[in-house]
């Protein structure tokens, strides 16, 4: 699949007039139908809804235009209830997916009305003395263990991972809620990352779906939902096929009807968690070259660093490079591509076949529309770039400005003596 950039050399060459590289822009258009592919695809279950992941892109501009299609907020923090409370998003549009939670954000959950996903046995009795009382809806997140693998092969391994209950403890927990007055129960589940295969939601919704009717059988609760969660992935490497979404909502269809119906639950609600899916390939980080460097290898240096794109630094992972302008030259050239961190391993690319490449062209790495922005941080007084909204009329919004100095320094607004770092107009 060739990887074809949403936005031109010569629209980036307007859009610095104004607001200057590094930054972060999304594909309004992109974006929006992508969202109805995924509607469509779970419109055979009645009471589908996605939550959004909120923590891929914590942007109330982005997420509001999800929301415009039904979508509610996946959130795992304090921080992310309050961004969707402050969108208007609350009661059973908040989905709270967390681990080793603070009484504090459960207590605002709860006050949001947010549907709780409780990810250990123990959180049970935690969350009834926080509350004083359970909420009459509950979910339970599953861990299966073991090694999970599809028809392609092992995609993780749910038995090293922190998250969920063991099958013994989910049958006994839904015991323990159904015992202390929970009345609507749902059932959650994520083994594997980022997969790039039609299988994956199928392969995991059969095992839920098998484990829900155990649990009505075993405990006579029946489940009123199951959330497939998050792990959709997208093809970040051109030579990967994408996932076909209408394709995987058939099948999941297929594994509803041949399980859950014919065990009378044919009205359980689906709900899925996606957030790669919906905004990584949506979404691009802009960067300029700025320096050249000819000593072992050959390195382009550019205005952007792995404070602004973490995941090649942190995991290794590939993010396909295109040279604005030069989209139909060869790939002729090998270059490492690095940023100004004071680290090795800053780079966007290592060894990468690219167009050659001078000092003041214009890069857009792709597929930065999730965990991009939202996995920044401020290692060597790095600051986070702005986010812009390319509309779907051509026009650019600003939906973020790149942070200043002053906000870096804010945090010191506690010691009268270093005012002058922080008071803006003085930096």
């Amino acid at each position: 699949m060739k990887k074809i950039p949403f936005i031109s050399k010569q629209q980036i060459e307007e859009i610095v007039k104004t607001y200057p590289t590094p930054f972060h822009i999304y594909d309004e258009k992109g974006i929006r139908e992508n969202v109805k592919a995924l509607q469509e695809a779970f419109s055979w279950n009645q009471g589908y809804r996605e939550y959004f992941a909120v923590k891929a892109t914590p942007n109330p501009f982005l997420i509001k235009i999800l929301n415009e299609y039904g979508c509610g907020c996946d959130c795992s923090s304090e921080t992310e209830l309050m961004l969707s409370e402050a969108m208007g998003i609350t009661g059973d549009n908040i989905m709270f997916s967390s681990n080793d939670t603070p009484r504090k954000e459960f207590v605002l959950a709860d006050r949001l009305g947010a549907t709780i996903n409780l990810d250990d046995f123990t959180h049970i009795d935690f969350l009834e003395e926080t509350l004083g009382a359970l909420p009459k809806k509950l979910s339970l997140r599953y861990n299966p263990g073991g090694i999970f693998k599809i028809s392609n092969g092992i995609m993780d391994n749910p038995g090293d991972a922190k998250y969920g209950l063991t099958t013994e403890q989910l049958i006994e927990g839904y015991r323990v809620l159904k015992e202390k007055g929970v009345e609507i129960f749902g059932m959650h589940a994520f083994l594997a990352s980022n997969t790039v295969t039609n299988e994956y939601y199928p392969t995991l919704a059969k095992q839920l779906f098998e484990t829900a009717v155990r649990v009505k059988k075993e405990t006579g609760v029946s489940i009123d939902f199951i959330n497939l969660s998050g792990g959709i992935g997208i093809p970040y490497n051109p030579d990967q096929e994408p996932n076909d979404i209408r394709l995987i909502g058939a099948k999941v269809k297929e594994v509803y009807d041949e399980i859950l119906v014919p065990a009378g639950m044919g009205d359980v609600a689906i709900y899925t968690e996606l957030g790669r899916f919906m905004m990584g390939p949506y979404g691009h980080l802009i960067t300029q070259v700025i320096h050249e460097k000819h000593t072992h290898k050959e390195y382009v240096g550019c205005d952007a660093c792995a404070v602004n794109l973490m995941r090649p630094a942190m995991y290794g992972a590939y993010h396909h490079i295109t040279v604005l302008g030069k989209e139909d030259e060869p790939c002729d050239h090998k270059y490492d591509v690095t940023g100004s961190l004071c680290e090795n391993n800053d780079k966007f690319a290592i060894d990468r076949m690219l167009p050659e490449i001078c000092i003041g062209d214009y890069l857009a790495i792709h597929d930065t529309g999730a965990h991009g922005y939202s996995m920044g941080y401020n290692y060597n007084g790095k600051l986070r770039s702005a986010e812009l909204l390319l509309k779907e009329d051509g026009s650019v919004q600003l939906i973020r400005r790149a942070e200043t100095p002053q906000d870096y320094f804010a945090t010191f607004d506690c010691f009268p003596e270093y005012a002058s770092l922080f008071q803006k107009g003085d930096l």
